[in-house]
């Protein structure tokens, strides 16, 4: 039997306790995955905010805008925060699981919120983009708990959704930009 014996019985029986030889989380696999997405992450964080600050009354005049921009921030932070905190030695996979369960489940109340705000005023923001972010979280946050109970199969699910998500966020900010625009070319 598997595991180490804690208990002897006098019939020869004895209590074992289930232990796992390795940890499936194998940091020097995910080192530069990590790496790259944080990396890019913050870069384009940066972008977004000298761009947003360029056009600070138009991003703070409409709602979608507004609320764009912060799901968009918030949500690359997010990534970023994952990222460096996965870079972290001597964590296994419940460590890594949490935070990134924790970052999502932030990264996932910041974008819903800024959906019923930019509803809340009148504004239009795309019930597509909700659908599709609001997926993108969840898909992440249940990845995390996947990889906290144990399958590595959790961490692709993360890491994937995190991919994609940074693209999504990618596709908001220019869809800011060009909001901005158009904002401009109607006065």
């Amino acid at each position: 039997m598997n595991g180490i014996a804690v208990l002897g019985y006098a019939d020869g029986h004895s209590l074992y306790l289930p232990t796992m030889l390795a940890d499936i989380y194998k940091p020097e696999l995910w080192d530069s995955f990590f790496t790259m997405l944080g990396g890019g992450a913050a870069a384009l964080t940066g972008l977004i905010f000298v761009a947003l600050s360029l056009s600070l009354d138009d991003m703070t005049t409409d709602a979608t805008h507004k609320y764009r921009s912060i799901n968009t921030l918030a949500g690359l932070t997010a990534v970023f925060v994952s990222c460096g905190l996965a870079l972290m030695p001597g964590q296994t996979h419940q460590t890594i699981g949490a935070e990134l369960f924790l970052a999502s489940l932030i990264g996932a109340i910041v974008f819903l919120y800024g959906f019923r705000q930019a509803f809340k005023f009148k504004s239009r923001p795309s019930k597509w983009r909700l659908a599709i972010g609001g997926g993108l979280y969840l898909a992440q946050v249940l990845g995390a708990l996947l990889l906290i109970s144990g399958s590595v199969v959790g961490l692709y699910i993360t890491a994937a959704a995190l991919v994609i998500n940074v693209a999504f966020m990618i596709s908001a900010a220019w869809l800011l930009v060009v909001g901005v625009y158009r904002a401009k070319a109607e006065r």
